[in-house]
């Protein structure tokens, strides 16, 4: 199912998750007052912003490591 909400769509995702893990977040949505949804979105693009950042910190190391590459500069 997709929802539209703002300028972006939505799409109904099932996963699994562990029962510990669950047990947190539940107690994470009930302090803060947000939906699992919210919070669920908020790890995810964490999570990507998290993984493009070791990407890019992959390649400056990679180049920083090459002789020939430095040379140039």
């Amino acid at each position: 199912m997709t929802h539209t909400y703002g300028m972006s769509s939505m799409e109904k995702v099932t996963f699994n998750i562990p029962t510990e893990l669950k047990k947190q977040v539940i107690a994470l949505k009930d302090e803060l007052k947000v939906s699992f949804s919210t919070i669920y979105n908020e790890a995810i693009a964490n999570y990507i912003k998290q993984k493009e950042l070791e990407k890019w910190q992959k390649g400056v190391d990679m180049a920083l490591n090459d002789k020939e590459y430095i040379s140039i500069f």
